[in-house]
């Protein structure tokens, strides 16, 4: 069963990266490529999908970088400025160097209203679907009502959903609203984010009953673990983010379906080169 991780983060303190001039606290500690690469090989998972950290806003070129010096290994999902005029060409410049999906983070609420302008969505939506990247859309379960009408109008386009939207166990509705989103056969969810979302410690156990929901919508083939490496250090060790799909989601997720959530799924988006 080969193992791939569509959900990590990578930043380097280095003039050749700079940070924003609006990042005012930049990480102090460095997360690499390489770290990465050690706990990857340290826990059997043979790919990594490397998702732009906000730290660095648009600039995605460690992330391309890093790809580039590891085609083998990486595969790198970039973000744009939602609310530049020409951020569907930005997608297609990012696509040229490398990267293959762009991320959105509509807030819930005012800040994240941009998410509701037409004008603004569907040139991205429909760029990544004409390039045939996928989008990743980080949020919470309100905002995936105005996700229905772009989804309706740009129904070739792969998109996933990170971390379940971070729907709480006990939000029945959120968990109605991202359930309900199986209805269109290009969606995919990353059932990753448990150890946030629990108000218990390991394996977080109060989570495992929206993951069987989720994993009932949409079956195995469109549902993806995610370690959410290096955010997940302090509520969880990377093994862990491993070993709870492994040891006790396999109570409910058939064996067969085990293989695309721990790697195939991902690989129906990222060909790493096969």
């Amino acid at each position: 069963m080969q193992i791939v991780d569509p959900h990590t983060h990578v930043w380097l303190n280095d003039p050749q990266f700079p940070w924003p001039v609006e990042n005012t606290k930049p990480p102090a500690e460095d997360r690499t490529a390489e770290m990465l690469l050690s706990l990857m090989s340290s826990h059997g998972v043979e790919r990594t999908v490397l998702v732009q950290v906000i730290h660095y806003r648009w600039d995605n070129s460690y992330v391309a970088d890093c790809v580039r010096r590891y085609p083998d290994k990486f595969m790198g999902v970039g973000r744009v400025n939602p609310e530049d005029p020409a951020a569907a060409d930005h997608v297609s410049e990012w696509t040229e160097r490398g990267i293959h999906g762009v991320r959105l983070s509509p807030a819930v609420g005012d800040a994240g209203d941009w998410f509701t302008d037409a004008s603004k969505m569907d040139p991205i939506f429909a760029r990544a679907e004409a390039l045939g990247v996928p989008l990743l859309l980080l949020t919470q379960p309100p905002r995936l009502r105005d996700l229905v009408p772009l989804l309706d109008r740009h129904p070739n386009l792969d998109l996933a959903i990170d971390h379940m939207a971070d729907c709480k166990a006990d939000d029945t509705a959120g968990r109605r609203l991202l359930t309900d989103l199986a209805r269109y056969p290009k969606v995919t969810v990353k059932i990753s984010h448990t150890w946030s979302i629990s108000g218990q410690p390991y394996p977080w156990s109060d989570t495992h009953g929206l993951v069987e929901d989720v994993y009932q919508a949409f079956g195995g083939q469109r549902i993806m673990w995610g370690t959410d490496w290096p955010v997940s250090e302090g509520k969880a060790e990377y093994g862990q983010t491993l070993s709870v799909v492994q040891d006790e989601f396999s109570r409910f997720i058939a064996p067969e379906d085990m293989e695309w959530v721990l790697g195939k799924t991902a690989l129906s988006l990222w060909s790493f080169g096969q």
